[in-house]
């Protein structure tokens, strides 16, 4: 997959990102795309290798679809993994993305959920537009 943002949808992106879950508490968010491709990340945490947890995301995705498929289900949309200090989020989107949320024990699961979904609307919208098609294919 391959595609063009600008600096105005990138912008756009950034806003949707703080408004609906850096302001909720969230730490660090990355949009990725189903190969491991980092679009944007927005946050607090300084990560040193923000490459690897992309990549690693989208093949912890890739295996789910397939475990989704030996229990006779389409695929997983959703992904969570809590840890003892910090937990993270995975939603896909479309068929092309994937949203990554890190969150401490501050903030609930079901405010990443209602939020993730909220921005998932938004970013559906500009990458996507109204046709529900990929915009800005190469």
């Amino acid at each position: 997959m391959n595609m063009i943002l600008d600096t105005s949808h990138m912008t756009n992106l950034a806003t949707i990102i703080d408004k609906e879950l850096l302001d909720a508490g969230a730490d660090h968010v990355l949009i990725v795309d189903v190969t491991g491709n980092l679009i944007m990340e927005r946050g607090s945490l300084h990560m040193e290798d923000i490459s690897s947890l992309a990549v690693l995301s989208a093949a912890n995705f890739a295996a789910t679809a397939e475990i989704a498929k030996l229990i006779g289900e389409d695929d997983f949309t959703l992904l969570f993994h809590k840890g003892d200090r910090r937990s993270i989020h995975f939603s896909r989107f479309g068929k092309e993305y994937i949203i990554i949320t890190l969150f401490d024990d501050n903030v609930s699961l079901g405010l990443i959920r209602i939020k993730s979904g909220k921005a998932i609307q938004e970013l559906s919208s500009i990458l996507y537009g109204n046709e529900g098609r990929q915009r800005w294919p190469l």
